[in-house]
């Protein structure tokens, strides 16, 4: 079976009809065996369901999608799993299990160490935060000859002790996105956007360049009983819970008693300066 995420820095693409590259996963006996990213080759909607049934692809796994999109992707065979968010590995062991679409809490392993220094809410390293892949938007107040192209990066990440929480040359491929669009975090893009081919560039960002401060009104506390499969998480567990249109969306488990959970929906990052090694490595 072959499964594609909409791919954006290592996290669900949130529009379909938009993404420029897909990851896809081969799997064998309900375990994935492989995986690559392909691009769309500027294809939109209705073409980009042509491009995945070439690619023999039995389900897509997605943010948010139109109703022609779907129909041209039930007419093309593939299953459909949209409003899936965060890292794009984790949505795909999600849905392996079974819990992606399922409401309440939807254990799942998380695997943000890899791309997440900056995309939006659940960014890759530099992690978009507006309609990424749109490579005619760009963000205003970001300057520089690069912006509005598409590039190719290495970085490495790391927080002020040294902590490395994220690097493509880990693996061993790099980044592609268009510079200025809000693919990425702020301060990655600022850092590229005046950049030549083969600089090495390193770039310190404070926490409202990167994933922001940490925000109080994204902690709740509830009853356990009211959270189906609570009794059985941990201190440190990473799950999914669903919002009221059912969109699954990533939660930390923060503090546990008897008879109470608590849940942070905070970017592991936010709150933190980061730090990177960025080195421009093509101009598409």
């Amino acid at each position: 079976m072959k499964i594609a995420v909409t791919y954006d820095n290592g996290n669900v693409f949130q529009h379909f009809g938009k993404t420029e590259n897909f990851k896809v996963f081969e799997v064998e006996d309900n375990k994935v065996v492989s995986s690559e990213i392909i691009g769309s080759n500027g294809s939109g909607h209705g073409a980009l369901a042509g491009l995945l049934a070439d690619k023999s692809i039995d389900v897509l796994i997605c943010g948010g999608i139109g109703g022609g999109a779907q129909q041209a992707l039930a007419n093309a065979g593939i299953e459909l799993c949209a409003g899936a968010s965060g890292d794009v590995d984790a949505a795909v062991e999600a849905y392996l299990a079974g819990e992606l679409v399922n409401s309440g809490v939807n254990c799942d392993h998380h695997h943000g160490e890899g791309h997440d220094c900056g995309h939006h809410e659940e960014g890759g390293c530099g992690g978009h935060e507006g309609c990424g892949g749109c490579g005619s938007h760009t963000v205003p107040g970001i300057e520089g000859p690069n912006v509005g192209k598409k590039v190719r990066v290495h970085y490495k990440g790391t927080l002020n002790d040294g902590t490395q929480f994220d690097s493509s040359y880990d693996r061993g491929e790099p980044l592609e996105f268009v510079c200025g669009a809000g693919m990425m975090i702020r301060g990655f893009d600022v850092a590229v956007a005046d950049m030549k081919v083969g600089e090495i560039k390193d770039a310190h960002m404070e926490p409202k360049d990167a994933y922001g401060e940490t925000d109080p009104n994204a902690i709740m506390t509830v009853e356990i009983d009211q959270v189906p499969g609570a009794e059985n998480l941990e201190m440190g567990q990473r799950v999914y819970l669903t919002n009221p249109m059912g969109q699954p969306f990533p939660v930390t488990v923060t503090e546990k008693t008897e008879t109470e959970i608590t849940f942070d929906a905070n970017h592991e990052l936010a709150g933190k300066e980061l730090n990177f090694q960025i080195e421009l490595v093509e101009i598409l």
